[in-house]
């Protein structure tokens, strides 16, 4: 069985140098890397006023809000979004979300694929790329 508990996850810190609102806590603790066939599982928070810049996933994604308040948006599309919520992104979709409450907005993406390949417009720090992959090695840079 492979377990996980958000609340011991050691996130990384991920910025970007040409979009200064995006500020995001991260962590796959479940994947290919850590030995599952089929799914994967994103963790991330936000700080208020900060957002998850827009970038697209190979695998369709599952959000489920754990807490806090949010506006997404998947293409042209945008909804609040709040605790005890769910938002359906399909593969391939520009997405992303920002904190639009006054406390952290965690979330968590379950995907229908081990491994996901992800595309920024720009490298995420510290990783150092725009194509971060899901459920292979952890990035240089991530914790370990």
């Amino acid at each position: 069985m492979i377990t996980a508990s958000t609340q011991k996850l050691d996130l990384l810190e991920t910025s970007m140098e040409g979009d200064k609102e995006h500020r995001v806590g991260v962590d796959f603790p479940v994947s290919a890397a850590t030995g599952t066939a089929g799914t994967a599982v994103v963790y991330f928070e936000i700080d208020p006023g900060y957002k998850l810049a827009t970038h697209t996933d190979s695998a369709e994604e599952i959000l489920y809000i754990v807490q806090g308040e949010g506006e997404a948006h998947v293409g042209d599309e945008t909804a609040r979004v709040s605790a005890g919520d769910l938002a359906v992104v399909p593969a391939m979709a520009p997405h992303g979300i920002r904190n639009v409450g006054d406390t952290r907005l965690k979330v968590v993406g379950f995907f229908r694929e081990s491994k996901v390949d992800s595309e920024f417009a720009e490298p995420l720090l510290p990783l150092g790329t725009a194509t971060p992959k899901i459920g292979v090695e952890a990035p240089a840079g991530a914790p370990a």
